[in-house]
């Protein structure tokens, strides 16, 4: 029998901390005269009151070790439950939305997917439109010691293959992750801030800057405004390229550079292969407006390295609305939303060093068939790539493909048409943001879609923030009698 009382007493405080930050929105819109600020004081109280209760009525559990069990399901739960709280001051404040809406942009807010079900966002009260930024900082910080501390530890999607890699001591779980928060507070808080004065410098006015700081350091996406960031056109969108990036970066690899170790920074291949890989769609994208288009070189370079940084790290923020680049355009962003960017950073989709982890198994294959008396090893970064690695990114690599095909369908059978239905569960299950067409395209938002298809998404962003079997395996027999 798992015993749940350390998986409550842990939401229990995570709940309750998620209440307390409500009160920072509820300032803001108290400074500004906003009636809305009560909505965020009820949403508050509900919810520290209701995590408060839950933390006290399991305080007497063990937190010396979690099981795996215990480990899979405080994973799954907290980001589970956290939108339920999350979604309060959309639902009981501005823009008063339905329970479904705001469930939706809470989910969409804390795994940093950035799809929005919101319109006429610069009419919302500044409140509101913090509380969607903070929403996606906490979840950006909150997945990468996710991905640090419990991924490896659970073996999901080949993660264990990072499993010591900057923390040497692994320990328990909860001291580990414990360890990597610390550590990575303060160098995601240093983004933050260095991004707020670059985009200050750049030209926004302080409260943009704020907002649109914390969506693009957790590349979330969330804008302030129905444009995204076409309300931004030049300078920003070099400094928001630059942040983006940055986020999409291994944060081990600041911890170690701050510890006076440059050297895994520039050797780590999810780096290289993920700045090569931008670089050469920048120049791709670059060239196909200039001779296709007619676009100057700045405007072109700009606005090509902007959305192929944005999509590419899944950020899902829009500048313009790409579709109107043409066919092969649309195509190239609708696969790379499904690349991502490195391990152990606040970016989401299937990620960098699995595609070298599966090519590299794909070249020990060739070689085995031209050369059958050779032996030829899967490496990474020199390292040998076990059995248990290659099999876990394989079955990573299939459940992806398979869960994406299986949502796809479904959106398609409750009505939606044959490119929203595939763009949407791409988009959700990827989590870039914005999807294909007219209605969930980079000029449009979710806020059309019938509510089914919303909570179909909804759990679409759980799943894939995740990393797919952390959630699966809670629903197999074999996890409930172990």
């Amino acid at each position: 029998m798992i015993d749940l009382r350390p998986v409550g007493y842990i939401i229990g405080l995570l709940v309750g901390v998620l209440g307390l930050t409500m009160l920072v929105p509820f300032g803001v819109d108290y400074l500004y005269g906003n009636p809305d600020a009560q909505n965020f004081a009820l949403s508050a109280m509900i919810t520290v009151v209701a995590g408060g209760s839950m933390a006290l009525a399991t305080a007497n559990a063990s937190l010396k070790a979690l099981s795996i069990q215990q480990t899979f399901l405080l994973t799954t739960l907290s980001w589970l439950v956290l939108p339920v709280f999350g979604a309060l001051p959309f639902w009981l404040g501005a823009p008063n939305a339905t329970y479904t809406d705001a469930f939706f942009e809470a989910m969409s807010g804390l795994t940093t997917t950035g799809s929005t079900v919101f319109t006429q966002l610069e009419t919302l009260p500044h409140g509101t439109l913090l509380w969607r930024g903070l929403l996606q900082w906490f979840g950006g910080v909150g997945i990468i010691v996710v991905a640090m501390a419990f991924l490896p530890a659970m073996k999901v999607g080949g993660m264990q293959f990072f499993r010591s890699e900057g923390f040497e001591t692994m320990g328990k779980v909860l001291p580990q992750a414990a360890k990597i928060a610390s550590s990575i507070a303060v160098i995601y808080l240093i983004l933050t801030l260095a991004c707020i004065f670059a985009y200050t410098m750049a030209g926004m006015e302080f409260f943009d800057a704020l907002v649109h700081s914390l969506t693009t350091v957790s590349t979330g996406g969330f804008a302030n405004s129905d444009a995204s960031f076409g309300a931004f056109k030049g300078a920003p969108e070099y400094v928001a390229t630059v942040f983006m990036l940055l986020a999409s970066l291994p944060f081990v690899r600041y911890v170690q550079l701050l510890n006076g170790s440059a050297e895994p920074m520039w050797r780590d291949s999810q780096i290289r292969a993920f700045l090569l890989l931008v670089a050469g769609l920048v120049v791709i994208m670059t060239a196909f407006q200039m001779l296709e288009d007619g676009f100057g070189t700045e405007e072109s370079i700009r606005e090509s390295l902007f959305n192929v940084s944005s999509i590419l790290s899944g950020t899902g923020y829009a500048s313009v609305d790409y579709q109107l680049w043409g066919a092969f355009p649309i195509t190239l962003f609708f696969l790379m939303g499904l690349v991502g960017g490195c391990a152990g950073s606040t970016c989401c989709s299937i990620k960098i060093f699995r595609y070298q982890l599966l090519f590299s198994a794909i070249r020990s294959q060739v070689q085995k068939i031209h050369s059958p008396n050779g032996v030829f090893i899967p490496r990474y970064q020199g390292r040998r790539v076990g059995e248990d690695v290659m099999s876990s990114v394989t079955a990573f690599f299939v459940a992806f493909m398979l869960t994406l095909a299986t949502l796809a369908t479904i959106l398609g059978l409750l009505g939606l048409d044959p490119v929203t239905a595939i763009s949407g569960a791409a988009t959700a299950l990827a989590n870039v943001g914005p999807g294909l067409g007219d209605e969930i395209g980079p000029s449009g938002n979710f806020q059309g879609l019938p509510d089914a298809a919303k909570w179909v998404l909804s759990g679409a962003m759980l799943i894939g923030r995740l990393e797919l079997m952390a959630v699966y395996v809670l629903f197999t027999a074999a996890f409930w009698r172990h």
